[in-house]
């Protein structure tokens, strides 16, 4: 009965842990879309800006089936007032093909996150 009253009052103050979590994108995950001129990614809460770091991968291109994977260059990362999104701005539009966004963040809780966002350029 005592443990029980124990574990009762240390779930009342332990406070609830939530981590930062994507919560869209755009493109969104598996979408297939025209040729973007910017990707932009949206977080559950606050972000440490300096932490955000992004990597655009082509897996396939149309008309090549041994296309090698290949890191895309030419985009700069913006952030947005709100702390929660993010912004790739293209230099140039995305050509056709199948892409891998890969990307880790740290939330203002100090827990880093990590995810990808698969999609397709027509």
């Amino acid at each position: 009965m005592i443990r029980c009253l124990f574990l009762a009052a240390l779930a009342m103050v332990t406070p609830a842990s939530a981590h930062l979590k994507l919560t869209s994108s755009a493109p969104a995950a598996n979408a297939r879309v025209a040729k973007p001129g910017k990707i932009v990614l949206t977080f559950s809460d606050t972000m440490v800006a300096s932490s955000f770091k992004a990597e655009l991968v082509m897996l396939t291109m149309p008309g090549m089936a041994d296309h090698p994977p290949m890191k895309m260059s030419g985009y700069t990362i913006q952030m947005n007032t709100d702390g929660k999104s993010v912004n790739l701005l293209m230099k140039r539009a995305l050509p056709a093909g199948g892409y891998l966004l890969k990307w880790s963040v740290t939330g203002t809780d100090k827990h880093p996150v990590s995810g990808e966002v698969p999609f397709t350029v027509k």
